[in-house]
């Protein structure tokens, strides 16, 4: 009955690899899915014959399947294992006496004489044994180090903000995340504990868009922390002790036509003329998702009604369409020379009628205008007249920006035009300004310069994170005040901050052609020497948890349109990797200016895009809510685009890991010193299995002067640390809930530093939501 059972089992098996694997070979795939299929067949015909050479044909199958396997990936055991694991299991169970015993033969003596079953069990013997092997294997991590040479004495940290506080988004106006805080070292880093938990109170509700995400950086100033929440509550906390000293809550309500309903941060500012205890003298800055910014007094909460309209500036003024839930802030602004600069997120590919993307600065006492610069329009920088709009869909910047007070500019990471995937049309200022970044004067708005990262973007290649700014000692000793810029595409450009002229070399490379008749592509796409761009997929990358997802997702690899990096979008699927949640996003990297060093978290998801004909879009459904995934309708355009991660049927990533990793890189070269796997699988599957495969993540690094380098980020729960030279993990804790956010430290006035992280979750990437803000520190 075993023997018949199994031969049913194979024969199905057999059939199903030869068929799909025959649509695979007809589609310029691999050979061997169709050839193992009629191996599983024969296994099969020769069990229901009880022949003893059903085992022959299956060794046969177990040693060319290894063969096949190693010739693909080497012995990397997370491909490996897909591969041969279902036939491994098979093999096994070929060997066990309720199969092997039927095939035997007796003699005319009436001896029973079993099977020779040497041969398949070498051939599982074998396959173990390099399992066994390729487990001790790790060919994805780059090992090495960072120079630890210290080349300045006193580096420019940028603003004058106190050693022991964190004033801003990165700390400093350069956004370097970098502290200059040593009592926490690679020594004793291992010894944090949590000192302290607090619980806003704001949850992920029922009715809440899929994107609510907890991704703010608590700011820390005098005795205490300033955060905001992803339904724009501002708390203050006793940086101290972690209890609660006042809450605002703007009542922002709930819209499902947000695309995001997250806040990365507040800002703050003390005003210099102010008596000291003065209402509002210190003031906290909250953008919200309806589109407000509201102003208030640092140290009671209440809202300082001297600015703007009784507190509130409202971001919708000069639009053309308004559209309610389309468009907000969701970064904290900057403040400088009395300016408080702000951007806005613009919802990507609902309708060709949304919002402009204007770069405002206002009086940060009055909140008037003082001046727009709007990149559809980028000539006209005083204030809008009566009557007059910015222009519709110009693109935006919803990411944080960095200045240089000094050099009088402020840095502007600007995204893409609205809707992301259709380039028909676009005038030439938004060609020119798209998916780039922006010098703008302070004073006047006007743009000096300007460094674009993706020509005629297609693919939805924002420059997602804030410019980090710091000063390079070049190799005869002088020093050039440079910018570093992280992007979605992996290059990270290394600039003067004065003209955008490369530090690092940047060449233009051949791109693929192939868009839809309507539009065009770039003949070329920039390129920096400094880059994390991944190795073009091949089918050979392609992942499951078994040999049949895997054919799976091999199909569809060759089903979708794919010629390496910035392949068009197309009617019938377009493979996009990098893919929307880039290499690098809003979590930027951190330097350390000393040694001028980076560290970042790389992260590798291939997406996947169609452009959907406007015929074929459904009417919106009265309860559909936002998002940058499924179908982005971009009503008025001709073209929808459906969009989403490149998933095999098990909703699993249809590449191979590793996803993510940390990384260091030398500033100075453009050198990589290390790449190491980052993350492991506990919280994405049922059961919590610490395998450390290199997981996806969304968040940023910090550096502290100590040499210790902090992330969460990734979509396992926890914080970790990490050393700065070498990249090797040093501790790690458990976090109550996804780690999206940057973390941040501080120290209170006895010198005791402590590390903070915020816990809330992630809509994107489905980590576990909460509301908690926890502490650690060394006992």
């Amino acid at each position: 009955m075993a023997v018949t059972v199994t031969a049913v089992i194979l024969t199905l098996i057999g059939l199903a690899l030869f068929g799909f694997g025959s649509q695979l070979v007809m589609l310029g795939g691999s050979f061997y899915y169709a050839l193992s299929g009629l191996a599983f067949v024969l296994t099969a015909v020769l069990l229901f014959k009880r022949s003893k050479f059903a085992l022959h044909v299956y060794a046969v199958l177990i040693l060319a399947t290894l063969v096949w396997a190693i010739w693909e990936v080497g012995f990397d055991w997370w491909q490996l294992g897909p591969r041969g694991g279902v036939i491994i299991l098979i093999g096994l169970w070929l060997l066990t006496p309720w199969i092997k015993k039927p095939l035997g033969f007796a003699s005319p003596t009436g001896t029973v004489y079993g099977p020779n079953a040497w041969p398949l069990a070498l051939s599982v013997l074998i396959a173990i044994i390099v399992a066994g092997y390729s487990m001790t294997q790790d060919p994805h991590n780059q090992s090495g180090e960072l120079p630890q040479e210290k080349l300045v004495s006193a580096p420019v940290y940028g603003g004058d903000v106190p050693d022991n506080e964190w004033h801003q988004y990165g700390r400093t106006p350069y956004g370097q995340r970098y502290s200059p805080l040593t009592q926490i070292t690679v020594d004793n880093v291992s010894q944090l504990k949590e000192v302290w938990r607090y619980q806003t109170g704001d949850v992920k509700l029922p009715d809440d868009v899929g994107e609510t995400t907890y991704q703010v950086t608590p700011l820390k100033v005098g005795g205490l922390l300033y955060i905001c929440t992803p339904h724009n509550w501002a708390i203050a906390i006793d940086a101290a002790t972690g209890k609660e000293k006042w809450k605002y809550d703007p009542n922002v309500g709930l819209n499902p036509d947000r695309q995001h309903q997250t806040c990365r941060g507040v800002s703050y500012y003390a005003e210099p003329s102010a008596a000291p205890g003065t209402a509002c003298a210190q003031r906290v800055y909250l953008p919200t998702s309806d589109a407000r910014l509201i102003a208030l007094d640092a140290q009671t909460g209440q809202v300082c009604t001297s600015f703007a309209d009784q507190g509130v500036l409202h971001l919708e003024q000069g639009m053309q369409y308004n559209p309610a839930g389309y468009y907000y802030s969701t970064s904290p602004p900057v403040i400088v020379a009395g300016k408080i600069i702000i951007g806005g997120a613009v919802n990507d590919n609902y309708s060709t009628q949304e919002q402009s993307g204007v770069i405002r600065a206002f009086d940060v006492n009055t909140g008037a205008l003082i001046w727009n610069w709007d990149s559809g329009n980028p000539t006209k920088t005083e204030p809008l007249g009566p009557g007059e709009t910015y222009t519709t869909n110009s693109p935006n910047s919803w990411s944080v920006f960095s200045y240089d007070e000094d050099l009088g500019l402020v840095y502007i990471p600007l995204g893409n035009q609205v809707p992301d995937q259709l380039g028909m049309g676009r005038s030439e200022s938004v060609e020119k300004y798209s998916s780039s970044i922006v010098a703008l004067d302070i004073n006047t708005g006007k743009d000096r310069w300007v460094r674009q990262t993706v020509h005629h973007d297609l693919w939805d290649m924002d420059v997602p994170a804030q410019p980090v700014l710091l000063d390079i000692t070049k190799q005869d000793g002088t020093t050039v005040p440079a910018l570093v810029g992280p992007t979605k595409q992996g290059d990270i450009y290394v600039l003067d901050r004065r003209t955008g002229e490369p530090l690092l070399a940047v060449t233009e490379e051949p791109a693929p052609g192939g868009a839809i008749p309507e539009d065009f592509s770039a003949p070329t796409q920039p390129t920096s020497l400094l880059t994390f761009k991944p190795a073009p997929l091949q089918e050979k990358n392609m992942w499951g948890v078994s040999m049949f997802d895997q054919l799976a997702c091999r199909i569809s690899f060759h089903q979708l349109n794919y010629k390496g990096r910035y392949t068009p979008p197309s009617l019938t699927g377009t493979l996009v990797y990098p893919g929307n949640f880039g290499t690098f996003n809003w979590g930027s990297v951190a330097i350390d200016p000393e040694r001028q060093v980076m560290f970042g978290m790389p992260t590798y998801l291939a997406f996947t895009s169609r452009l959907v004909p406007r015929d074929q879009i459904p009417p919106k459904g009265q309860d559909e809510k936002g998002s940058e995934q499924g179908l982005n309708r971009n009503d008025g355009a001709p073209y929808g685009v459906f969009m989403g991660p490149f998933l095999g049927p098990l909703k699993i990533p249809c590449q191979a890991p590793p996803w993510g990793y940390v990384a260091g890189a030398d500033l100075r070269t453009g050198d990589i010193a290390y790449k190491r796997k980052n993350g492991t699988v506990y919280d994405m599957t049922p059961l919590p299995l610490p395998f450390k495969i290199g997981v996806p993540g969304i968040g940023g690094p910090i550096i502290t002067k100590g040499g210790v380098a902090f992330l969460g980020a990734a979509v396992d729960n926890y914080l970790r640390a990490y050393d700065l030279t070498t990249g090797k993990q040093l501790w790690d804790a458990r976090l109550p809930a996804g780690g999206q956010a940057t973390p941040m430290t501080y120290a209170l006035d006895d010198g005791k530093q402590y590390v903070v992280m915020v816990a809330g979750g992630h809509g994107s990437v489905g980590t576990k939501p909460g509301d908690y803000v926890i502490a650690y520190s060394l006992p």
